[in-house]
């Protein structure tokens, strides 16, 4: 039986190489982190012909094995170290039709490191439209090498990839260029000093910031005089490289491709002018995001609202079905309610990332961030900051990994300063509960008004990390200057199953990532609020009995009893039912939903009480001015593990104690403060998302921050600013508006 085959899938970004990777590997992939290092790890099984398999490892996108950033350098790392449990047997390089020519250095570096190397070239589909023709076998001898041509939109040449992955070892090594015309004296020296030892790998070594190599950069540089080459004589020599590489690459493609430009021509020009213009590119931009946040709201809603009916009836059918006790009341009370709360926005969740793929995919993406440049330009950002904030909507944590890329440390360090202000998903079930109770459903222009208090969030958001980035550029002491370069990928129409892939994905990691974390907080929740130690208590039962013999029912089991006999009413009206008749069924109801009010008032008065109970009331008086009482007080702390917890641990109180068939939505909605009215009303629900909108609230977050400035200074001063003054914006909200 054949061992594994290692196959390091290397491309330019833009290339398709997540398409090919999909392709090779279908549902058969996982994704990681690079061991010690916080950066994204693709990897896959593909079964090959004979019954081999190959373990594929998707690398991140480089431009060349001259590396700028961290991803790049992770390229480095894994060629030169043979040591490594991932070093490839056989390399794929993924290119791009259109763009050949800039494609082949990457195939010529890597190929020079005498790694057998596949050359494919994606997108043949759009050769006939762009007037391209191509040699592949004159291609194949001039780069000896095998070619694939591949079109992952019309799924033709995997199996021809597959075919040469199986077959790597009747490829050859040999390399495209000899390493010592780049300067003979210099490699003379360096073979001469090492004579065992491949002249390019140590040219990598030398010139490249990398860490897990065979070899030590300190020891050739104490064998030999190469320390007295300055960065700049070694960047020169680079350039010579690389010169050399485009002379030799031009010579190929003059023989083998050909390009009739006049087929060529295309929208593509006509679209970037609209696209990218200063006033037209932003406005449609904008209609894009109110398409989306409106499609989030309309589309999500019936399977929302099917989820939510299903988590209330697994919770009623937990404790109608299985014994009473411990075990039951955590099931349904703490694991089913908490689950439940953050299960029903995997739709808006979904929908959400369904948009980003499809705007990404169709290469509109790339347009927004070269709009977005000329925007942040005067804030004091580079234009590389637009991908770290944007990808902040989906998530911070690799938003602000991907600051890597910002070469400048001020820009970089502003950067990720500001990226959580931007609105990531985990905000996003907060917003969409809070919304959906306190902004009425009607709608200007066609547009509701609960889509565009979303789309406001997201402005806000985005709006405050430009001025705090603003202020950051006044206050930090730090010269800077940068040029913003970013590619611009045809115009494609997404394809259906890397779209797919992306949803799932991206969905599973937020509600696995979130769900772990509501879990545990969930059964701690529960069984502080199951429990307690006052008398008040122990005696819930007989103290809440003796008020309501004096006193009367609350005014929320009132009016929900009334609510309740009103509905009956409306639904029997129809009957046409005698009058003695209807007296009775609505006095037999009238008793039924009295007893079930006893019995909610004596649970939420132990609730009061219990452990959980305890600790909101003593922190209420901090959040009361905010307009909160003690549970959304406890939401509020508990969200501090992240932002999304806030939903489900609200879902675990209100369900503590709750006998009803009841969803969190409903529950919500019917909690009244001291003075009889809603809790959730305009005024307390802007607050809370005003709140959330500044607020750190992710200690994953912190993590980060500190990992990628290296000290606890900075996210510790992010941390501060961002709860104090979203305390005082979501104080002032709440004043002014109650």
């Amino acid at each position: 039986m054949s061992k594994n085959i290692n196959v390091a899938l290397i491309g330019n970004p833009n290339t398709g190489k997540t398409s090919v990777f999909n392709q090779l590997t279908g549902l058969k992939q996982k994704v990681g982190n690079y061991p010690g290092i916080t950066v994204e790890k693709k990897e896959g099984i593909c079964k090959l012909p004979r019954g081999v398999k190959a373990h594929i490892l998707d690398l991140p996108g480089t431009y060349s094995l001259n590396t700028t950033s961290l991803d790049e350098s992770l390229v480095v790392e894994l060629l030169l170290n043979k040591n490594d449990k991932d070093y490839p047997d056989v390399a794929v390089v993924i290119s791009d039709v259109e763009n050949l020519k800039r494609n082949l250095l990457l195939f010529t570096q890597i190929k020079d490191l005498k790694i057998p190397t596949i050359l494919v070239i994606n997108m043949a589909d759009r050769m006939s439209r762009k007037g391209i023709s191509l040699d592949v076998e004159a291609m194949e001898k001039k780069l000896d090498t095998k070619i694939a041509l591949v079109s992952t939109r019309k799924r033709t040449g995997i199996e021809r990839v597959k075919e040469l992955i199986a077959d790597y070892k009747s490829i050859s090594s040999k390399p495209v260029l000899d390493p010592t015309r780049i300067s003979p004296e210099y490699f003379d020296r360096l073979k001469k000093t090492f004579p065992q030892e491949d002249l390019y790998k140590l040219w990598l070594v030398i010139t490249q910031d990398v860490n897990f190599m065979p070899i030590e950069k300190k020891r050739i540089q104490d064998a030999t005089d190469f320390s007295t080459k300055s960065k700049d004589e070694l960047k020169k020599l680079q350039h010579k490289e690389t010169v050399l590489r485009y002379q030799l690459i031009n010579n190929i493609l003059k023989e083998t491709y050909k390009v009739d430009f006049m087929a060529a021509k295309g929208l593509r020009a006509s679209m970037d002018k609209i696209l990218t213009h200063k006033v037209f590119g932003y406005l449609i931009f904008f209609v894009i995001l109110l398409t989306i946040f409106q499609a989030i709201f309309d589309w999500s809603g019936y399977p929302m609202d099917f989820i939510d009916e299903q988590f209330a009836m697994a919770s009623e059918w937990v404790k109608n079905t299985l014994p009473a006790g411990l075990f039951t009341d955590l099931l349904a009370e703490g694991i089913i309610a908490g689950i439940g709360g953050i299960v029903i926005f995997i739709p808006q969740i979904a929908f959400l990332f369904l948009f980003i793929s499809l705007l990404e995919e169709s290469g509109y993406m790339s347009r927004v961030v070269f709009l977005m440049d000329r925007l942040m330009r005067p804030f004091g950002l580079s234009g590389k900051s637009v991908v770290p904030l944007i990808s902040g909507n989906a998530c911070a944590i690799p938003a602000i990994m991907a600051t890597r890329t910002i070469e400048n440390w001020k820009e970089r360090l502003i950067t990720i300063l500001v990226t959580p202000f931007t609105t990531c998903s985990a905000r996003l079930p907060v917003y969409l509960i809070l919304i959906a109770l306190v902004i009425p459903e009607g709608s200007f222009l066609g547009l509701s008004y609960q889509a565009l208090t979303l789309m406001l969030l997201y402005m806000i958001g985005f709006g405050m990390a430009l001025l705090s980035a603003m202020a950051l550029n006044k206050i930090l002491k730090i010269k800077s200057r940068s040029v913003f370069m970013i590619e611009m990928p045809t115009y494609r129409l997404p394809l259906l199953k890397n779209v797919v892939y992306t949803v799932i994905e991206k969905t599973k990691s937020f509600v696995l990532g979130a769900g772990k974390i509501i879990l545990a907080i969930s059964i701690v929740l529960w069984f502080l609020g199951s429990n307690g130690y006052s008398d008040d208590f122990e005696n819930a039962e007989s103290i809440v009995t003796e008020r309501i013999e004096k006193q009367g029912l609350s005014i929320y089991s009132k009016n929900y009893i009334q609510n309740n006999v009103a509905s009956y009413r409306e639904s029997v009206e129809a009957e046409d039912l005698e009058p003695s008749i209807l007296k009775d069924s609505v006095q037999v109801l009238t008793e039924q939903l009295s007893e079930r009010a006893v019995a909610q008032e004596i649970a939420s008065y132990k609730l009061e009480h219990s452990y959980i109970g305890q600790a909101g009331k003593a922190f209420e008086p901090i959040v009361k001015p905010l307009g909160y009482d003690w549970k959304i007080g406890i939401a509020v702390l508990t969200s501090f593990a992240a932002r999304e917890v806030f939903v489900g641990t609200l879902a675990t109180i209100y369900s503590v104690g709750s006998d009803e068939e009841e969803t969190i939505k409903n529950r919500m909605a019917a909690e009244l403060d001291e003075s009889g009215k809603p809790l959730f009303n305009l005024a307390s629900g802007i607050s809370l998302m005003l709140f959330y909108a500044f607020a750190m609230q992710c200690m994953s977050t912190l993590a980060i921050v500190k990992r990628e400035t290296n000290s606890w200074k900075w996210p510790m001063i992010q941390l501060g600013f961002m709860s104090v003054f979203a305390y005082i914006i979501a104080l002032i909200a709440y004043q002014i508006l109650i």
